[in-house]
């Protein structure tokens, strides 16, 4: 049975992760509006992703006998002014993240929540995963500078992404 903290705890987590593919979904409309369908393809990935971790939260909270409770998603922005800015976001929102996940297991050790502690290290891991994809991209177009040749490189690449579904390893519902 998951702690009424935790579960609270947790269900603002789903939230946080429902918030992040808005604003990754944000994003890909903005791309695809600049015609950069490869930068647009990488954030609808991240979009899935997203919505993933929150089922995969909601998963756990219901398997525990816990509650959920849904909240209203915040609007995320719509414009980004160049395609590094855009990822200079993703870079710090991952980092946020980050830490939200990072203060989800301080709470579920001081609960003596040894499940939700277990449970929550697949998510550190993957915040690694996150953060290093999000900051080799804001490397890659801080180098590539203003060079419209790169950026059309970069796009084509960012097009082969696709989404892998983290829930069917883990048996959890699709996504």
């Amino acid at each position: 049975m998951i702690s009424k903290k935790m579960e609270k705890a947790i269900n603002d987590q789903i939230n946080a992760e429902l918030y992040s593919a808005y604003l990754y979904l944000s994003m890909a409309a903005h791309f695809q509006a600049q015609n950069l369908p490869g930068f647009a393809n990488w954030m609808r990935v991240q979009t899935q992703e997203e919505t993933a971790h929150a089922v995969k939260f909601y998963d756990f909270v219901l398997q525990r006998g816990g509650k959920i409770t849904l909240a209203p998603i915040k609007g995320p922005p719509t414009t980004w002014a160049s395609p590094l800015a855009a990822f200079q976001h993703t870079a710090e929102h991952e980092a946020m993240v980050t830490g939200r996940i990072n203060k989800l297991t301080d709470a579920a050790l001081a609960e003596k929540d040894h499940a939700s502690h277990n449970f929550l290290q697949w998510f550190i891991s993957e915040q690694v995963e996150e953060e290093a994809n999000a900051n080799e991209l804001v490397q890659k177009l801080t180098l590539m500078g203003q060079d419209k040749s790169a950026l059309f490189m970069l796009d084509r690449e960012l097009a082969a992404r696709v989404f892998v579904n983290p829930l069917i390893a883990t048996g959890g519902a699709q996504v």
